[in-house]
């Protein structure tokens, strides 16, 4: 393995900012010193400029102080969009590529328990950062990475090459797993999952460990769950982790969703109600636990809120599978909120009856609640496996 680089300040402080965080547990501090993510960064990128909130076009070559100091940031950074098909030097439409979050990164991958001689394998290479700080830990020999973009494949690929880690890139579909180097003893995806593929529990060894951001449709971000096979091999069980947000397997995302196919009229078209629950309550950024809870209990739904104007907040849900039920629930400051529902589901009653349910549980957060996955689907639990329900 090619470490012979020169340690950067900026990259030596951000180490330290996130062992003080908890994030970078001190058995992972060798794999970051010696794997910097740097290496593995196209010269244009779009980091996440978290001060603006925007993602900001940077060069290596116009302006590569700024580059640096963006690569050794905790925060995410845009490498594709558009499936490739972006072109310039503007951030495109839809981000389809990254390098995740160092925070992220190494939380998961505390998660994941690694020890030396464990077979990896990795759904998502991306950048190839994570499978190079994979192949420091285990041996670049024991990690297989699958990648579903060729282009982004070929870049990893050559990037990890030039580092001195030449692991095993795929390029295939990793909902498919890897099954020619199965049996893993680890598992981890770097996308967002919707259903977590049952070949990968079988590719998993008994006792192996699966870490994969999951969630569902309700909303684009995902919770991290730590998966343990099964004695027997024929399921994988475990609990939430905490939060993340990643861009979703490219099979699971979810269609553009078009409101006017839902409410061609207005809301006067829905049955009006009222509801007691507050704005604060309800609505919660996209890391918060009951916007994760409600995706447990109302399936089949997406919610969509939208911005603040004039002291009003409207927040719509649409079902999704072909049906076209609709509810929006307007909160405005200092008055009861409103309801309007259409269609064969009542929307907002799922979602408040749901929130009730959260609220008499204790308000619980996201490790209380755990995922079984079988031959025949999967199943939430909140506290144990024997309290579940199917998704």
């Amino acid at each position: 393995m090619a470490d012979t680089h020169q340690e950067r300040p900026s990259h030596a402080g951000l180490g330290r900012a996130l062992m003080s965080g908890g994030a970078l547990s001190s058995d992972w501090a060798p794999a970051y010193a010696a794997v910097p993510r740097a290496a593995f960064l196209p010269d244009l990128m779009w980091p996440w400029d978290m001060r603006a909130g925007v993602s900001v076009p940077v060069s290596r070559t116009d302006d590569p102080d700024a580059w640096h100091a963006y690569a050794d940031a905790d925060c995410p950074i845009v490498t594709q969009w558009d499936d490739g098909d972006h072109t310039g030097t503007a951030p495109g439409t839809v981000s389809t590529s990254s390098a995740s979050m160092p925070s992220v990164v190494f939380r998961m991958l505390r998660d994941l328990d690694v020890r030396r001689g464990h077979r990896v394998l990795e759904i998502g290479t991306g950048t190839g950062w994570n499978a190079g700080l994979l192949a420091h830990r285990v041996g670049r020999e024991n990690v297989v990475t699958v990648e579903v973009d060729g282009a982004v494949a070929t870049a990893a690929r050559a990037a990890l090459e030039r580092f001195g880690t030449p692991v095993e890139v795929v390029h295939g579909d990793g909902f498919e797993g890897h099954p020619a180097g199965a049996p893993y003893d680890r598992v981890v995806a770097t996308c967002g999952l919707r259903a977590i593929p049952y070949a990968w529990v079988v590719q998993c060894r008994p006792g192996g460990v699966m870490v994969v951001p999951w969630g569902t449709h309700y909303g684009n971000g995902d919770a991290v769950a730590r998966l343990v096979v099964s004695e027997d091999g024929r399921s994988a069980s475990g609990r939430f982790t905490g939060p993340v947000e990643f861009m979703k397997l490219r099979a699971q995302r979810l269609p553009q969703v078009v409101h006017r196919d839902y409410v061609p009229g207005g809301v006067a078209d829905g049955d009006e109600t009222a509801t007691s629950v507050a704005e604060g309550e309800f609505v919660a950024g996209p890391f918060g636990v009951l916007r994760f809870v409600l995706g447990l209990r109302v399936p089949y739904c997406l919610q969509v809120v939208a911005e603040k104007r004039d002291g009003a907040r409207p927040v719509w849900l649409y079902g999704l599978g072909g049906d076209r039920s609709w509810a929006c629930v307007q909160f405005r400051e200092g008055r009861a909120a409103r309801v309007w529902q259409h269609g064969d589901r009542r929307l907002w009653d799922e979602a408040e009856a749901a929130y009730r349910w959260w609220t008499e549980h204790g308000r619980p957060a996201h490790d209380r609640f755990g995922l079984t996955v079988g031959a025949d689907g999967a199943r939430a639990w909140l506290e144990h496996p024997g309290n579940a329900w199917r998704l």
